[in-house]
């Protein structure tokens, strides 16, 4: 799995080729300066004969070379690290759009089965922590293989006897690098899922506090977060340990390469094969071949955290999107409201039916109301109706058209819904109203809130239409938050409606007066109405009785009432 991680990595880095191309010349200048300092140093050495026998004119030569070396490797490495931080941050920045770009065509059915949290704190997090290894990478890795490979060959050419006790004793580095890689994947893997979990586990806290503090539930979540945050610290503490052995590991093998150096370049002195000078160009090339060992032994250890971290980014990328609009879907749909449902089955568990052999046709202008109790398929049938989920079997029709061969953005643009769940986002009451859509004046925004009633209390905030509001609303009451959702619709009425328990957070008497707003605005439009409270659904032209995903009833309130059927025992059990 890693490797396959890895090659869509280095797919996203393949991009910015010229970058990396840069990078990869600029590594090189500065590994080849590198190893050429030693010989200047290890050359000024030998114009070091003895007592009086100092060519100072030669020194201060090479002593200029040495600076001007430096000088440039200081450069070039600057450069090097402006491309690399620019290669790293373009990389995350694909990956981050591309993970958020396919959540929005991810099915509902991802989104369901996912913690929030979790998938939050994969686009974020997760992303985080694989551009700092990535990063590490691009900065130490190509800068360390070359001074390797640049290393071995002047060693080779300088003294291949000692340059082959060096290769011999160099892969003990690798063999060391190599296993404690493998085990620190995984538990980097299992740090990244227990970060997530507790992301997920606070953003639920959060988002449901006042239920926490209603229900006095501040203990047990803090036993339940101290489970979570103990076996983040236990994951972690375990990943950095087996991680942190690779430095010292590498160190080990390192010095014994430069003890070994060492004894054998001496006993070439003492023979004459190698000055003094020249041993300390090796001395200095032993550690400059081993450095890069225990750098690219940390990159590796890095690389294990941003590739568990990637694979869990990768693995929203790859989801199976939701199935595309039809070729062949007609141009700017405008449906006149028929509807029908033609032996509709359909379940969230496939192994549990919940909708089944459903037969349902609404004529163009009606009001269907859909009453059950919780759990018997309304919203469900909404859902279905809007394509958030596709029908099992059967098929759904709008003017004789399969809604699976409308453009989905048409078909929900056919709708206006109210939902008994409001959503906010940070920004105006204006901003809120319009959501985005363009060519609106303020006397149509305000003519919209006053036939939804909000207009009364959008004016009693310090600065009315342009207050700006928290997400989710901030400190609105549930009931202003619905007035401003019903605001939406009011504002730009499409051809049908949905209305889901629309309201269900306002007062009765507000309640009354945008029940007749709302008539109004169902007139000769083919309305959805999902209602508990079946007061407010008297007027519908047609009702249907669900249970146990199947309309058990369906007529207008007197005709049901007269069949004395479950209907009729729903209605008394609410104004007996």
């Amino acid at each position: 799995m890693k490797k396959g991680t890895l090659k869509k990595v280095l797919k996203y880095a393949g991009k910015y080729r010229l970058l990396i191309l840069l990078s990869m010349v600029l590594a090189i200048v500065t590994a080849l300066l590198s190893l050429y300092v030693p010989i200047l140093a290890g050359n000024a050495i030998d114009c070091i004969v003895g007592a009086g026998a100092v060519d100072f004119g030669k020194i201060t030569t090479i002593l200029i070379r040495m600076v001007i070396a430096i000088a440039i490797i200081a450069v070039c490495q600057w450069i090097m690290n402006q491309a690399n931080n620019k290669i790293t941050f373009q990389v995350v920045r694909d990956v981050r759009k591309e993970a958020f770009d396919k959540l929005q065509i991810l099915p509902f059915e991802y989104i369901d089965s996912k913690q929030t949290g979790d998938i939050v704190s994969r686009i974020i997090s997760d992303v985080d922590l694989f551009a700092d290894g990535l990063l590490m990478g691009f900065t130490q890795l190509f800068t360390g293989i070359v001074t390797i490979v640049g290393t071995l060959v002047f060693m080779f050419y300088l003294n291949y006897r000692i340059a082959i006790v060096v290769v011999v004793l160099t892969p003990l580095s690798l063999f060391i690098a190599k296993f404690i890689a493998d085990k620190s994947f995984k538990l980097f893997k299992e740090q990244s899922q227990s970060r997530a979990d507790q992301t997920a586990f606070v953003d639920e806290m959060i988002g449901n506090l006042s239920v926490v503090k209603a229900f006095a539930h501040e203990d047990e979540n803090m036993e339940v977060f101290d489970e979570v945050n103990e076996r983040l610290r236990k994951t972690s503490i375990m990943a950095t340990f087996i991680s942190s052995l690779t430095n010292p590991g590498t160190r080990c093998v390192n010095n014994l390469v430069y003890a070994a150096v060492a004894l054998f370049g001496a006993f070439a002195c003492i023979a004459g094969g190698m000055t003094v000078g020249g041993l300390t160009i090796f001395l200095s090339y032993a550690n400059q071949y081993t450095k890069p060992f225990n750098e690219i032994s940390g990159v590796v250890t890095e690389l294990q955290n941003a590739l568990a971290c990637a694979e869990r980014v990768f693995a929203i990328i790859e989801e199976k999107p939701e199935v595309s609009d039809d070729a062949n879907a007609p141009m700017n749909f405008l449906p006149e409201g028929e509807v029908t449902f033609s032996d509709v089955a359909f379940s969230y568990d496939k192994s549990k039916e919940l909708i089944g052999d459903l037969d349902l046709n609404v004529k163009k202008g009606q009001r269907v109301a859909i009453v059950g109790p919780t759990g018997s398929g309304k919203t469900t049938l909404i859902n279905l109706l809007m394509r958030f989920y596709d029908v099992d079997n059967g098929s759904i029709s709008i003017d004789g058209h399969d809604i699976r061969t409308l453009k989905r953005k048409d078909l929900r643009d056919s709708f206006g819904m109210v939902l008994q769940e409001t959503w906010l986002r940070s920004g105006t009451i204006r901003d809120n109203i319009t959501l985005g859509r363009e060519g609106f004046t303020d006397e149509q925004i305000i003519e919209a809130a006053k036939a939804s009633h909000a207009h009364s209390f959008i004016k009693r905030l310090p600065e009315g239409y342009d207050t700006v509001i928290t997400e989710n609303g901030g400190n609105l009451s549930q009931g202003q938050k619905q007035l401003l959702c019903i605001t939406r619709v009011m504002l730009n009425i499409p051809p049908m409606l949905i209305l889901d328990e629309a309201t269900s957070s306002i007062d009765t008497s507000t309640e009354i007066r945008i029940q007749k707003a709302f008539n109004k605005m169902m007139k000769g439009r083919t309305s959805f109405i999902v209602a508990h409270r079946l007061s407010t659904i008297r007027e519908a032209d047609v009702i249907l009785v669900m249970k146990d995903g199947h309309i058990l009833e369906q007529g207008n309130h007197e005709q049901l009432l007269e069949k004395k059927g479950f209907y009729y025992e729903l209605y008394n059990s609410q104004f007996a």
